[in-house]
């Protein structure tokens, strides 16, 4: 595999280019999706009419804050192809959510939506470490949704080798590894932890196989999981961030040289930090959840799109966009114990710090009486599996003792045997909830 440090010439311009080259095209870039919005979709003219602006009322990006959000339920309402700008004819793809809590969410690309996508997620792959030629294994979902999808063009575009695989059937994973030797994985993190059990349920090292980069997404996960991770696999283990209703994966990249955060392609993607509870706008550098608007979407423009996800704007460091800060937590992910917000990747980075402790984990909330209760259901390491009672029983009283010192929540924590906690085929299950409803 070449170098995985971007040579002079490597990147695009605009990567490089000047904070007020990247601020004049998205605003002019802006300027076309509002008006590309209100004139094509009827939902969002009622919208904007309902909020008393228009278009032409951008005049600068701050300016956006005047502009109301999309949520999830609008997508829902709008339910089959009512979001579209663009007639049906010219959209090339359509992806439709499961509908499991809901009517389905319905997203869309014209041929060039296809073509832009593509181009992001080879830059994306790029950033990663990733160059032609290289042979890259994608274990995101071929699903319903976007994942694979998106990755797969990438690779493409970029001249990498693909090697489709959807997640589960992980003992066909590992044997298509071992075999075809990619350098490259694209998977989710907690699935990663699933293939690497598999190659040693096999007799082979994970660290020794062909990987060197692995391309992280679809799930919160944190720096010490990102840690496990490298040193179990023997890899480069890199961000990536997108969701279907903003384009797919590909919106955003951490840059191998640098693994500081996310770089957003902000030449096709306008973020905002807003408060979650009051929607102000909140100045860079400030946590709250994450918005985008798409900047140059044909079939599907998004305004000022609600992610749900939790994170903050950082100055650019590798490229000239900015970057967000890893995500490590969903507005909706938030459990509320006793007047205690905590959430999942939270207890993942306690767990993650004990050395006896496996990253496989599970919450479990219940309400026998009036009262939630908090159970957290860990496994062993496979070397301290064998472990006397007493040891396991202090492991676990050790991490109860720091989640409660760290988070302010008091849990039972249970180690369960190897192997009890169900495993990730593609997106883990972190928290069941036992409480009535």
């Amino acid at each position: 595999m070449p170098s995985k440090m971007p040579k002079p010439g490597e990147l695009e311009p605009i990567e490089t280019a000047s904070r007020d080259e990247v601020a004049a095209l998205q605003l002019q870039r802006l300027q076309w999706s509002l008006k590309h919005a209100y004139d094509n979709v009827p939902h969002y003219r009622k919208k904007f009419d309902a909020a008393g602006v228009r278009p032409e009322d951008l005049k600068q990006l701050s300016d956006l804050a005047k502009f109301p959000f999309t949520t999830k339920q609008d997508l829902r309402e709008n339910y089959p192809f009512n979001m579209f700008a663009v007639p049906r004819e010219q959209v090339v793809r359509i992806h439709a959510s499961s509908g499991t809590t809901g009517k389905p969410t319905v997203v869309g690309y014209t041929q060039k939506d296809i073509d832009v996508w593509s181009d992001l997620m080879a830059r994306s792959i790029r950033a990663s470490g990733g160059r032609s030629g290289d042979i890259v294994h994608v274990a995101y979902g071929y699903g319903l949704f976007t994942g694979g999808l998106g990755a797969h063009y990438g690779a493409e575009r970029l001249g990498c080798t693909v090697i489709p695989m959807s997640g589960g059937q992980t003992e066909k994973q590992v044997q298509l590894i071992i075999d075809f030797k990619p350098d490259i994985i694209m998977v989710t993190p907690s699935y990663s932890l699933a293939i690497a059990d598999e190659f040693e349920r096999q007799g082979h090292d994970p660290a020794k196989c062909s990987l060197q980069i692995g391309i992280f997404g679809a799930e919160p996960w944190t720096n010490q999981m990102r840690a496990e991770i490298e040193k179990r696999m023997g890899i480069d283990a890199v961000d990536i961030y997108g969701l279907s209703e903003v384009m797919g994966p590909g919106v955003a990249c951490e840059c191998i040289e640098t693994k500081d955060g996310l770089v957003i392609w902000e030449d096709y993607f306008y973020p905002e930090i807003i408060d979650p509870v009051t929607g102000e706008v909140q100045p860079d550098g400030a946590s709250g959840e994450l918005v985008f608007t798409s900047l140059a979407k044909e079939a599907l423009p998004i305004i000022r799109y609600r992610t749900r996800d939790l994170t903050r704007l950082l100055a650019p460091t590798a490229r000239s966009f900015r970057r967000m800060d890893k995500i490590t937590g969903r507005s909706d992910d938030m459990l509320i114990i006793r007047g205690v917000n905590v959430f999942p990747s939270q207890i993942e980075e306690m767990i993650l710090k004990q050395p006896k402790l496996a990253p496989h984990y599970v919450l479990e909330v219940s309400r026998p009486e009036h009262m939630d209760e908090l159970d957290v259901l860990v496994e062993m390491k496979p070397e301290f599996a064998q472990a006397p009672a007493a040891e396991q029983q202090a492991a676990a009283k050790e991490l109860q003792h720091h989640i409660k010192s760290y988070i302010g929540v008091s849990t039972q924590v249970r180690v369960v045997a190897q192997s009890a906690i169900e495993r990730s085929i593609g997106k883990a299950k972190r928290v069941i909830d036992k409480r009535p409803k």
